[in-house]
């Protein structure tokens, strides 16, 4: 698939027609629709609303009291908002005694009509009544404003697995749009690449540009439904040989001129960060399909670049590495700008990068490590000192890690990590377990 270019002015075009459309709907269906508690408050008409618009049937009154509800609660206080999610998570449960006939057909002739009736019958009403606050222009955005607040509330949790059963299908691969995103892309989406950069910070706009520049890609999916908004992008950098430390990444200084050449030159493509923009989306996965397109759509656009390579960072590795060092290696750790001393760097270097290859491969469970290595790439290169940040020190004593992107082994490496947990790794990697290996070994001889 190919990304085009045109896509956010069509797919924003093609979105504000469906919007009118449903706009009209919903006009034509105040004729039909009574709007109730017009003079109560707003917490209890939502409610009341709500009820209308589970039990209504009509398409345009649908639409009518669907944007009628979005409206109030849109309005409300983030209290009374709390409160209509509360009575939401527990009303519109299924009906118990279908549910138990339903049980007890299936229980007694399974099959696939008795097990279609009973699922129908366990699907709690809430979800319908979801589906229809979906009909209004902004539904979708709302409700995934509603997961976003609810998801720190374990009293919610109900109509958190609604949703997230809903956004599993609504979001799913088939409704997402790869778009390269740069310099003449929107600047309502530009600003929200600042906004969501969740791994190296973006300093303002002439940063955004330069990492929008000839030597740079940046990739995004969006959906139809939130065409201004990106649900997830990846930024990439076209160099030579791979990429060990972001501080080089992320330099600024080049004139357009320098950045064609170095993408001219380029044999390999470093994806330096992943940021996922929805905090109401969490769970449902896109990154996967994501690095993976993007991987086909650069081996199209620059048949050149052989190499497809990550360079992540290794969130959690300090806090869980800390319970494993030496008492004189935690010491020195946690002395201030430790790492400016070059001879205390090179002594520290072995140790905790052989840790770090030990949490990687499977001790720890470092998410960004179960991200790639279940989409099917290689531990190639543990980096020492990749990225001496504040943030980089605090996660993981400034350890990045390249992960190797090979099409002609992704979905093996895929299948024997998912299955089996086997983690695919480089011989450099291998090579830390061999050393540590063999001076267990010869402890062992010694004693």
């Amino acid at each position: 698939m190919s990304v085009q270019k045109p896509a956010f002015g069509k797919s924003f075009m093609d979105r504000l027609g469906v919007n009118r459309f449903w706009s009209s709907v919903a006009d034509r269906g105040r004729g039909f629709a009574a709007l109730p508690g017009e003079h109560v408050r707003p917490a209890e008409r939502a409610k009341m609303l709500a009820k209308a618009l589970i039990s209504g049937r009509g398409e345009a009154s649908g639409a009518a009291l669907a944007r009628e509800l979005q409206a109030v609660v849109s309005g409300m206080q983030a209290p009374d908002r709390l409160a209509f999610y509360r009575f939401v998570a527990t009303h519109f449960e299924p009906d118990g005694e279908q549910l138990a006939a339903a049980a007890r057909a299936y229980l007694a002739a399974p099959g696939a009509v008795t097990a279609a009736k009973l699922a129908q019958a366990a699907e709690p009403p809430r979800q319908e009544l979801l589906r229809r606050m979906n009909f209004s222009a902004g539904g979708t955005a709302m409700l995934v404003a509603m997961r976003r607040e609810i998801l720190e509330h374990k009293e919610l949790k109900p109509l958190d697995a609604d949703l997230r059963h809903l956004f599993a299908s609504w979001f799913n691969r088939g409704f997402l749009e790869l778009r390269r995103i740069d310099w003449q892309t929107p600047a309502a989406v530009l600003e929200k690449l600042i906004t969501y950069e969740a791994v190296h910070e973006i300093a303002g706009w002439d940063d955004l540009r330069r990492r929008l520049a000839a030597d740079r890609r940046c990739f995004g999916f969006f959906h139809p439904a939130l065409p201004q908004e990106p649900l997830i992008f990846v930024e990439v950098a076209l160099v030579q040989g791979l990429a060990t430390s972001v501080q080089n990444l992320l330099a600024r200084g080049l004139d357009e001129a320098e950045a064609r050449t170095n993408a001219a030159a380029a044999d390999t493509a470093i994806f330096y960060s992943i940021s996922n923009c929805q905090e109401g989306l969490r769970g449902i996965s896109f990154g996967n399909f994501l690095i993976k397109q993007v991987v086909e759509e650069l081996s199209a656009e620059l048949p050149w670049v052989k190499t497809f390579s990550t360079l992540s960072p290794v969130p959690g590795f300090s806090a869980w590495a800390r319970e494993r060092l030496q008492e004189d290696e935690r010491r020195i750790l946690a002395a201030p700008e430790w790492w400016l001393d070059d001879e205390i760097s090179a002594s520290l270097q072995a140790p905790v990068l052989k840790l770090c290859a030990r949490y990687l491969t499977g001790e720890g469970r470092d998410p960004v490590a179960k991200f790639h290595l279940g989409n099917g790439a290689r531990l190639e290169r543990i980096n020492w000192l990749g990225n001496p940040t504040a943030k980089g020190m605090a996660e993981s004593f400034g350890i990045m890690v390249n992960y190797l992107y090979d099409l002609a082994t992704i979905e093996a490496n895929h299948e024997a990590f998912v299955k089996d947990r086997v983690v695919a790794r480089s011989d450099a990697v291998d090579a830390m377990f061999l050393e540590e290996s063999m001076k267990k070994q010869g402890k062992g001889r010694g004693k």
